[in-house]
């Protein structure tokens, strides 16, 4: 009666630009886009293809980790993996639907309160959103309600608990220092548990004041602090000895070793610790050592026969309560700096949301039946925001039947209560400095909702904030106080219509766009076009309608541009003129551009759309350092021709520098790096491989000892090598195609640094798993084809450490 229960809680900090509703680049995050898709590569995607090795560290099997343990995934990181990683997000919610055969048809995912809000310090109308938009996303997601939800850095308090079960969940996990003291269902004394002092090996029963009552589990403590923070998942056998020894033959009950962590220490936080939850899984149950299993199957098998009651307003996270979400607690990161800053922080958002929830209410009510209701109900409209979405949404709570200014009106109320929610991600306060990026992503939430504030009422909200702001002081000088920090860094962020014809107008120069364009959560539709090229410049007009998918808004602009060369923009953007207007005003711009009288094209852009210019710098994050690449393009391949000119003209003398082991003057050990690393990186790129060429390459820049930028050059060559993988799995590229993958693979193994080969691993180990080893034909039937064909898959395998089937 021994039963083994590993809990990950996998969440990422919600990073988008509000207004976009996507994650813009991240340069920290360097060679993946963003944090999102780098922690879903080492985390993630890995769980979901989890490898059991042999003796000799081959691959024998993959196995989805998540079907095997107790997990919950934040709604918000999930909608992102559905768009970004569909094939993980599949794995994930397939995971579930096994995991229901497996442990007697409770399903091992858990729901989330929605955005990751510290509860205890929410008051109870946010407490109840939270709770119903975390339930009907997890039944979006998984097609069943949730038995357990997982809270926040598992702050709690009794609100929160009454809240759970008033909602129909039957559990929820929290660390053994928020128990108080516990005593058993048929005897009357209580025994005193603080101090972490309570048994986790059982589930315990909290009554509640309104008479309903949770099951609560307690995690192991010790053995959750070593998964996280010790280094165990070093060693998956010592991972397994170690969950097996929390056991205790003193104990007459069905006894239970849980655990607890981020769900990111399997493989983000420490590297291939995802195989060690494989290997210890794999262990304890091969070996019958305990059962495995999930919380909704030992709950249902061994109810609680213990009350509990937890000490509130704590968490998992911070020794002093909750109070790292609210004061300098002496919670941080060990930098040293001040955490003052997080007091007047909450208070300008608690500011900001008490002032918001009376205009909300009265201004709704007009259009929504009950405007708090409706706000319970929008995540139906958050999770489909199609038409018929809408229609049904708005059938329900809708006063009457309202127009499309209605509906968008309504529609920018309850999206501005949705980012009053989202500004109370508890990431906001966790981290060290004010100006962090998960700091100044909740003040941008708030940006978003004084943004639809002051279109919806019109009044100086937006002053006032910054006002509150300015009380929280960051510890870097140059960032000043909040209210410089929402100056500097959400102010320009915000996107209104305008901005976003400028944005469109100014890429129509270098990507030309068709009559209909997606453009993150906007939809644009031109209407007319017109461009014109003398030598280096260009010039475009244009008149397109735009719409927002979010609030449905729409607006037409007629938009001029004047590209003079390399980064020199010029746009200007104004409602839409009527045709006459139009023409009249293409025809003179086309007339002073024809003469390439630039300065006339200017004026005339500034008289006819005003003064306020917008330039590349106006762009999007993203298409901006994609129309820059453009726009260098071409200095960079000179440059790159200067150094690898220099660098061949200098050769033999950097040879014999360096044979005699003077050190490279940097003149020269510059131009040696920047030719050899761009040569590869060239190479890498073209469609035909030169492996011999790229060999002699990699040989130059050893003997000369030039450093390799080894991130870049090992994520080009990944994906280089993934592509071919998939090429031969789906697109039955015959003998050739496996030829050249294994050439490819070789080149790798002869590389001076490791490629990451998983994802490839992944496609190869799938495809061999197929019944037959090229799929959609037959294998060669001459004897000598044949012969080389079974040669090229076994070496393969090889390559790929793969011992599989065929």
């Amino acid at each position: 009666m021994r039963y083994i229960c590993v809990h990950g809680h996998f969440y990422q900090p919600p990073r988008e630009n509000p207004s976009l509703e996507a994650i813009e680049v991240q340069d920290s995050a360097y060679p993946y886009h963003d944090w999102n898709e780098r922690v879903t590569a080492e985390c993630y995607a890995r769980n979901a293809v989890s490898r059991i090795l042999d003796s000799e560290e081959r691959i024998v099997e993959m196995v989805n980790n998540y079907s095997r343990m107790s997990f919950n995934f934040g709604p918000t990181l999930l909608s992102w993996l559905e768009a970004k990683a569909k094939s993980v997000y599949d794995a994930i919610v397939e995971a579930d639907r096994a995991s229901q055969q497996t442990f007697g048809g409770h399903g091992s995912a858990m729901a989330q309160a929605y955005n990751h809000m510290i509860m205890p310090l929410a008051n109870r109308r946010d407490k109840v959103t939270q709770v119903r938009w975390g339930i009907r996303d997890f039944q979006h997601r998984f097609g069943r309600m949730p038995e357990g939800m997982w809270l926040p850095e598992t702050a709690v308090d009794m609100e929160t608990l009454d809240v759970l079960a008033e909602h129909g969940i039957k559990f929820t996990v929290l660390a053994p220092r928020q128990a108080r003291r516990v005593r058993r269902r048929t005897g009357r004394g209580w025994k005193d548990v603080s101090g972490a002092r309570i048994d986790p090996s059982r589930a315990y029963l909290q009554r509640l004041s309104s008479r309903r009552q949770i099951n609560l589990f307690f995690y192991d403590g010790p053995i959750s602090q070593a998964v996280a923070f010790e280094g165990l998942l070093s060693s998956g056998e010592r991972f397994a000895e170690r969950l097996i020894s929390g056991f205790s033959d003193a104990r007459d009950w069905p006894q239970m070793v849980h655990i607890a962590t981020d769900g990111e220490t399997y493989g983000h936080h420490h590297k291939f610790g995802e195989m060690a939850l494989t290997y210890a899984l794999q262990h304890i149950q091969s070996n019958q050592l305990a059962e495995i299993t999930n919380y909704g199957q030992y709950l249902e098998r061994h109810p609680p026969d213990h009350f509990v009651e937890i000490l509130p307003n704590t968490s998992w996270s911070c020794e002093h309560g909750i109070e790292r979400w609210r004061t300098n607690c002496g919670c941080n990161t060990g930098r040293g700096w001040s955490q003052e800053w997080r007091a007047p922080l909450r208070e300008a958002l608690d500011w900001l949301r008490d002032s918001l929830a009376t205009p909300y209410a009265q201004n709704a009510a007009a259009l929504l039946k009950e405007p708090w209701q409706a706000r319970d109900s929008y995540i139906d409209v958050i999770l489909d925001r199609s038409p018929e979405s809408l229609d049904r949404f708005f059938s329900q709570h809708a006063t009457r039947e309202l127009d499309h200014n209605d509906r968008v009106r309504a529609l920018k109320l309850l999206e501005l209560q949705r980012h009053a929610l989202l500004m109370y991600t508890s990431c906001g306060w966790f981290f060290d400095e004010l100006s962090g990026l998960e700091t100044v992503q909740v003040i941008h939430y708030a940006g978003r909702a004084v943004q639809l504030a002051q279109e919806l009422f019109g009044d100086n909200l937006e002053g006032q904030f910054i006002d509150h702001l300015r009380k929280a002081k960051s510890n870097l000088p140059e960032h000043g106080d909040g209210g410089q920090i929402y100056e500097k860094w959400v102010k320009p962020a915000v996107v209104d219509m305008k901005k976003l014809a400028a944005h469109y107008a100014i890429s129509s120069v270098f990507e030309p766009y068709g009559d209909d364009t997606r453009i993150y959560c906007y939809d644009a539709h031109r209407e007319a076009y017109t461009a014109n090229t003398v030598g280096k410049m260009r010039l475009a007009v244009g008149r397109a309608r735009f719409n927002s998918e979010i609030t449905r808004e729409t607006a037409g602009y007629a938009f001029g541009v004047l590209h003079t060369g390399d980064h020199n923009v010029r746009a200007g953007v104004a409602d839409s003129h009527g045709d006459g207007d139009f023409e009249q005003l293409v025809q003179h711009l086309s007339d002073a551009f024809s003469r390439a009288d630039a300065a006339e094209v200017t004026r005339l852009i500034d008289e006819r759309f005003g003064q306020q210019v917008y330039s590349l710098k106006s762009l999007f994050k993203d298409e901006q350092r994609k129309i820059v690449g453009l726009v260098i393009e071409e200095t960079l391949a000179e440059a790159l021709n200067a150094y690898k000119g220099i660098y061949d003209h200098h050769a033999p003398l950097i040879r014999f520098l360096n044979a005699l082991g003077i050190p490279l003057p940097p003149a020269f050990q510059a131009a040696a790096t920047q030719a050899l690393n761009g040569q590869l990186r060239l190479a890498f790129g073209r469609p035909d491989l030169d492996i011999e060429g790229m060999r002699g390459l990699l040989k130059e820049a050893s003997s000369i000892n030039v450093a390799l930028d080894v991130e870049g050059l090992e994520y080009a060559i990944r994906r280089r090598v993934e592509q071919s993988a998939c090429h031969l799995a789906n697109d039955r590229p015959g003998l050739e195609g496996l030829k050249k993958l294994n050439r490819l693979l070789e080149l790798v193994t002869s590389l001076p640094f490791p490629i990451n080969l998983w994802k490839t691993q992944n496609v190869v180990y799938g495809w061999l798993k197929k019944p037959e080893e090229q799929p959609g034909t037959s294998v060669p039937v001459e004897p000598s084809a044949a012969d080389v064909w079974r040669h090229e898959v076994q070496q393969l395998k090889e390559h790929l450490r793969l011992q599989t089937l065929k």
